[in-house]
């Protein structure tokens, strides 16, 4: 259940505010221009791989946000990738870009494009350190994936991070977003028994009107937060009234029952599902507010 009391939000959700990252669509170049201009300075700054997409299309908005003092983290999605010769050019394109990091992700098609079916496919390939680019990210699912049963991505997270501590990389997880804060909770729970260590940041979907959360929710297959949406009006209207902030909030709580840091969550990373200047708007005013709460 989400937390109903506004004013007993935990100390510990104004610094998740303070080191939030971002996703954007890099074909939306007005929306690059804005976060270019008004993210925090040092922002990581993920750029999604749009299906049908070309992935060199990253390129430009990375360097744009390099430029302005962002840290743009370029998604390479395996499935999607054509040859071994388009993946060492896209390494060779993110170093001269000044991209020091990459989110390798499954890529969702039923068939792979080319010779790569799944993210330790491609990262046991060694092109990205051999590019300079040692700094990794994986996906990480709370709620599942529909296409993968539990064990399966269980034993998954397990081997990257294996392959990845072999081979002196740094790891860490995004996780796909959650309307609720247990979930996420009792993932991170069993991630950390199973001597997994990395740091993971959680995905949370910026405020937006509750079609397109439930459209994303759909497209993402997120199935327990779309059945929370759907079937219970006050949950959608706390979220939609309030965005994420009461999730942060469990978050928050866990991290603190948990033994702090060692809890494992590393801050937030928002899906601006209902635009970068929304979710902006939110995260400033939030902090804000908490700011203030915490001198009066």
């Amino acid at each position: 259940m989400l937390p109903r009391n506004r004013a007993a939000a935990s100390p510990g959700v104004l610094p998740l505010l303070e080191g939030y990252s971002i996703e954007l669509n890099p074909g939306d170049l007005k929306t690059v221009e804005m976060a270019a201009e008004r993210l925090d300075p040092g922002t990581e700054v993920s750029l999604a791989w749009i299906p049908g997409s070309n992935p060199m299309d990253m390129i430009a908005p990375a360097a744009r946000l390099k430029r302005a003092g962002h840290l743009p983290m370029a998604h390479v999605a395996a499935r999607h990738l054509e040859s071994a010769v388009q993946l060492e050019r896209l390494a060779g394109r993110l170093r001269d870009a000044g991209v020091d990091r990459i989110l390798i992700i499954g890529g969702d098609r039923a068939q792979p494009a080319g010779p790569y079916d799944s993210s330790l496919s491609v990262m046991q390939t060694g092109v990205f350190p051999k590019a300079g680019i040692s700094r990794l990210a994986i996906g990480g699912f709370p709620e599942g994936n529909p296409h993968i049963p539990e064990n399966g991505l269980n034993d998954a997270l397990e081997a990257k991070v294996r392959f990845a501590f072999e081979e002196g990389l740094r790891l860490s997880v995004i996780t796909q977003f959650c309307f609720q804060p247990e979930p996420v909770i009792e993932w991170v729970r069993g991630v950390r028994a199973r001597g997994i260590e990395v740091p993971i940041r959680v995905g949370l979907a910026g405020p937006a009107g509750l079609l397109t959360l439930m459209r994303y929710a759909v497209r993402c297959g997120v199935g327990n937060s779309l059945r929370a949406l759907s079937e219970n009006p006050s949950f959608a209207k706390v979220l939609l009234e309030r965005g994420p902030e009461p999730i942060i909030q469990g978050l928050a709580a866990s991290i603190a029952d948990g033994g702090g840091r060692r809890f494992g969550i590393e801050g937030l990373h928002f899906y601006v599902f209902g635009g970068l200047g929304r979710t902006m708007d939110w995260i400033d005013a939030e902090r804000s507010r908490k700011t203030l709460s915490a001198h009066t």
